[in-house]
């Protein structure tokens, strides 16, 4: 299972890259494999301002549906379009083609609660 070094992770199993101010975010390999076969994504609008732990997003697939929380609070400024007419892509590559949105986060130092990869590692199941 993959758990890229340079991310940071909620217990929810986001994962959050740094990309100078702003914030990718994208479901982890873990929890992708939970779902199965994604079927359907339903993104945050942009300009949204949310807070941390806010519902911003669904995944379903044909297995459940399963909400996507913000990882810190911000405002939504880009979402993965192509997810709509592509969802797959979040089982393929989910810490790539996968992302889902991107937020400017209100404070940076948020970040510091967030979970590196070895404590991720902790909180998942062995495979």
């Amino acid at each position: 299972m993959q758990v890229p070094q340079d991310l940071k992770y909620t217990d929810s199993h986001e994962w959050i890259r740094t990309e100078g101010n702003l914030l990718r975010v994208g479901i982890t390999e873990f929890a992708q494999s939970q779902l199965a076969d994604l079927t359907f994504v339903d993104l945050p609008g942009v300009g949204d301002e949310v807070e941390a732990g806010d519902e911003v997003a669904v995944v379903e697939s044909v297995k459940a549906a399963s909400d996507v929380y913000a990882p810190l609070s911000g405002k939504i400024v880009e979402i993965n379009e192509a997810l709509v007419d592509a969802p797959e892509a979040i089982n393929n590559d989910p810490f790539g083609e996968g992302w889902l949105f991107v937020i400017e986060p209100a404070d940076d130092a948020d970040l510091n609660a967030l979970m590196d990869a070895e404590a991720y590692k902790a909180i998942i199941p062995d495979e």
